[in-house]
């Protein structure tokens, strides 16, 4: 049996918290005529305001301020960190995204001043004013949200130690606390035969019962800029990799934007016929109405917003039921407590979140922990590895791929203590 966008998400919401579903019949999937009222609409949008308002972070955990002292960059080569201090002396320390090496001047100037003397139990409410401060919404995208959740990391890290709880129980309750992976492969401009020994070498190296391949080429219009490989690899690949590994593993597809709308709904048919359990940026990422043209086509689920950097758009998709998976990075999106909330909006429909995961530094760490507080969470997570600089030593998980999973550490912050030492090479960064 073929998997449908509805089967999808009854099997990945099977185990979660109950949620509100939404009937889905072609009938309400038709936007109404410009300017014309329609309620059913107008329900969806309150529902899913509803959501974004709710505070994320768990404040009555801290009964007394905590009065950020002072909000630290440190850098050592190419390794950045962010610490974070109070008034009593508590400290939190997150490692940054490695394209901090290009964006710490907007950390130093556009968010490091704004947090001194501000109270962290009110963090919800810092992540939404910090966007007015400066006009900081003027440098919206990545180059605001990954220094922005660098700062978020370091703080719930704190929290987290002082309230001897591990961050997924500081923005939510504790619905995974073992993560099932999926081996994220690249290798798109490979001919057939090496991108399959290839993805072959990454899935031998985990115990991993998922996988997502690439196809089509690298964004839409770029066969100009980037190698896409030989005409026909999609077509080749999809049933290969199917045939290669069997009924048993769970096949995903990426395309990162490349297709037209007709093209994205051709190479979905292809990947039903295969049973893939998703497809993820069929089209650009930010066309909202042609995402949700490719999902009306299709009964496979589709999954966007690893690019996303407001909320605008995955509450557009989900009110007109044009999506099925949404997909914030972590990092790019602003940190925990944003992505959270795009949670709760998708749950709010019984959709499914399945973040997407910055590679190296403590990405995953971080991408685990967020997962593990998730009811709504799909069924298997984006993993790259565990290969980093960062030197750390974790008491409650092996970290380590088991029957598919990495148990999540269960320690106070982000349950990893990271080398005296090596912190103490990072020096602070200014303008």
């Amino acid at each position: 049996m073929k998997t449908s966008r509805r089967q999808f998400l009854s099997t990945a919401t099977a185990a979660s918290a109950p949620v509100a579903w939404s009937s889905c019949t072609s009938a309400n999937r038709r936007s109404s005529p410009p300017g014309a009222r329609d309620p059913a609409l107008e329900e969806r949008y309150r529902k899913l305001d509803d959501a974004l308002r709710r505070s994320v972070l768990k404040k009555e955990l801290f009964r007394a301020p905590v009065i950020l002292e002072s909000v630290e960059l440190l850098r050592h080569g190419n390794s950045f960190l962010c610490r974070v201090r109070s008034r009593d002396g508590a400290e939190g320390i997150s490692v940054a995204h490695s394209a901090m090496s290009t964006l710490y001047p907007i950390f130093l100037k556009n968010l490091q001043p704004f947090f001194p003397g501000k109270d962290a139990r009110e963090l919800d409410l810092i992540l939404e004013k910090i966007y007015i401060f400066g006009f900081n919404f003027r440098y919206n995208g990545l180059a605001l949200g990954l220094p922005l959740a660098t700062i978020e990391f370091a703080i719930l890290d704190m929290l987290g130690r002082m309230a001897g709880k591990p961050v997924g129980e500081l923005i939510g309750e504790i619905h995974n606390p073992e993560v099932a992976v999926y081996i994220a492969t690249e290798w798109r401009e490979k001919p057939v035969d090496e991108s399959i020994r290839l993805i072959q070498e990454a899935v031998a190296a985990y115990d991993a019962k998922a996988l997502k391949i690439k196809v089509g080429g690298l964004m839409f219009m770029t066969t100009d800029m980037y190698a896409q490989g030989p005409p026909g690899r999609t077509e080749q690949i999809v049933p290969l990799v199917r045939k290669t590994f069997g009924d048993d593993m769970a096949l995903y597809a990426d395309s990162n934007s490349f297709y037209s709308v007709p093209e994205a709904i051709r190479v979905g048919k292809l990947l039903e016929e295969y049973e893939y359990a998703y497809f993820e940026e069929p089209v650009m990422f930010d066309h909202l109405e042609e995402i949700k043209q490719v999902a009306d086509a299709l009964t496979l689920p589709v999954a966007n917003g690893e690019q996303d950097y407001s909320f605008y758009g995955f509450r557009w998709l989900l009110a007109h039921d044009g999506l099925d998976i949404v997909q914030p990075d972590n990092y790019y999106f602003g940190g925990l407590i944003r992505s959270m909330k795009v949670a709760r909006m998708a749950a709010a429909f019984g959709k499914t979140i399945i973040p997407h995961m910055s590679g190296g530094g403590l990405g995953y760490l971080y991408n685990i922990q967020f997962v593990s507080a998730v009811p709504n969470a799909g069924a298997h997570h984006e993993f790259k590895g565990f290969k980093t600089h960062v030197q750390f030593e974790c008491k409650t998980s092996p970290l380590r791929v088991a029957n598919g999973k990495i148990k999540v550490p269960t320690g106070p912050g982000f349950g990893v203590d990271l080398d005296p030492g090596w912190v103490k090479k990072h020096q602070p960064v200014s303008l």
